[in-house]
C-alpha cells in the first residue's frame, strides 16, 4: 500500500534495491533467531520488503516491457517457489538445521541486492527506450483515490479470488487426495508439488502466446480452465488419476491469471493510476493467500474435507465474474479514448 508513495517520491530501481536488501536482512535475522518472538519482530521487515518490491516491480514490468516478459517474470517466482523446499530438506539432511537454509537465501538476496543496485543506470535507461521519460513518472495518487477508481474493487475481487485458489489448493490438496481420493501420500505430495510446476511452467508456455492472446482472455481462459480442474479434482465415482490430473490442468489454467491482471492494468485504469492500484492489488492478493486457506480449514473441521473443490469452485466462478467486470471496465474507457 505504501509502493506509489515510496516510488514517487524515489523510483521503481532504488526501491527494489532496497526492498531485496530488506529481505535479505530479515532473512538473515531468521537464521540467528533463537526464540519465536524474535522471529515474529523479523518477519515485519521481511514483508515490508516483500510487498514493496512485489508492488514496484509488478508496475515497473507493466509499464516498460510486453506480457511475454510479465508472463516470464512471474515464472521465475515459480521457479523460486519450487527450488526453496530443496534448500531447506538439503540444510536439514546434511544436519545444519533449519538456520543453514534462510542464511543460504540470505545470500542469495544479498547478491541480489548487489546486481540490483550495480543495474539502477539500466533502470533508467529502459524507460528512456520505452518512451517512458524521468524516473519520476506520475504524482502520487492516494489510496482512497485509487479505490474510487471504477473498477478497482472489482480487479481487487479478481485478484483475491486468484490467490485464494492457488493458496488453498497448495495447501490442502495433498490431503484432500489422501483422506478423499485414498491416494497413498507421496503420490499426493508428489502431485500436490506439480500444481506448482503447472503454474510455473503454463507462465513460460504463455510468455511465447501472450503477444497473440489479449491480457483479458489470458484471464478468462486461466479461470475456466482452473474451473475445469477443479471439477475434475471433485468429479465422483472416477479413478483417482483423474484428480491427479485435474490438479495439473488447475495449476496450467492458473498461470497466465496474475501476470495477466497485473499487465492490463496500466491499460485498463491508466499508467498515472497503475502504481497504487497494483500496490492495492498486491494488497488483495496477499489477503487472499492469508484467510482462505484458514477459512477452508475451518470450514473443513465441520464438513469434511470433501468440499475443497467445492470451496474452490465458489472462488474460481467469483473470479470469472470480478475479471468480466475489469473487462467492461476496460471497454469502456478504449471507447472513450
Amino acid at each position: 500500500l505504501m509502493s506509489d508513495r515510496l516510488t514517487t517520491r524515489f523510483d521503481p530501481g532504488r526501491v527494489t534495491a532496497a526492498s531485496v536488501a530488506l529481505t535479505a536482512a530479515a532473512l538473515f535475522g531468521f537464521s540467528f533467531s533463537t526464540q519465536f518472538w524474535v522471529l515474529c519482530l523479523w518477519a515485519m521487515p521481511y514483508g515490508l520488503g516483500a510487498g514493496t518490491v512485489d508492488a514496484a516491480l509488478n508496475n515497473y514490468a507493466a509499464l516498460h516491457y510486453t506480457a511475454r516478459h510479465m508472463n516470464w517474470l512471474h515464472g521465475c517466482w515459480g521457479l523460486g517457489a519450487s527450488i526453496s523446499p530443496f534448500i531447506m530438506s538439503q540444510a536439514l539432511s546434511s544436519g545444519h538445521g533449519w538456520p543453514s537454509a534462510y542464511r543460504t537465501v540470505g545470500t542469495l538476496q544479498a547478491i541480489l541486492t548487489a546486481i540490483v543496485t550495480v543495474s539502477l543506470p539500466l533502470w533508467n535507461k529502459t524507460r528512456k527506450i520505452n518512451g517512458g521519460g524521468s524516473a519520476r513518472l506520475f504524482d502520487h495518487v492516494p489510496t482512497r483515490a485509487a479505490l474510487a477508481t471504477p473498477g478497482v474493487p472489482a480487479v481487487l475481487g479478481a485478484f483475491f479470488s486468484y490467490c485464494a485458489v492457488e493458496s488453498t489448493s497448495m495447501l490442502w490438496a495433498a490431503s484432500y487426495l489422501v483422506s478423499v481420493r485414498g491416494t497413498d501420500g507421496a503420490t499426493s505430495a508428489a502431485f500436490a508439488s506439480l500444481f506448482v510446476l503447472g503454474i510455473t511452467a503454463g507462465r513460460f508456455l504463455a510468455g511465447f502466446v501472450a503477444e497473440r492472446i489479449s491480457d483479458r482472455m489470458l484471464v478468462r481462459g486461466g479461470f475456466i480452465t482452473v474451473g475445469v480442474g477443479v471439477i475434475l479434482v471433485g468429479l465422483p465415482g472416477v479413478p483417482s488419476w483423474v484428480a491427479l490430473a485435474g490438479l495439473v490442468i488447475a495449476g496450467l489454467g492458473s498461470a497466465p491469471i496474475y501476470p495477466a491482471i497485473i499487465h492490463s492494468t496500466p491499460t485498463t485504469f491508466g499508467a498515472h493510476n497503475s502504481q497504487a492500484i497494483i500496490g492495492i492489488q498486491m494488497a488483495a492478493a496477499y489477503v487472499g493467500t492469508t484467510l482462505a486457506p484458514p477459512l477452508f480449514g475451518a470450514i473443513s473441521a465441520n464438513t469434511g474435507l470433501w468440499t475443497l473443490p467445492l470451496y474452490l469452485v465458489v472462488l474460481v466462478i467469483f473470479g470469472l465474474v470480478m475479471s468480466e467486470q475489469v473487462t467492461r471496465r476496460g471497454r469502456a474507457r478504449a471507447q472513450d479514448g
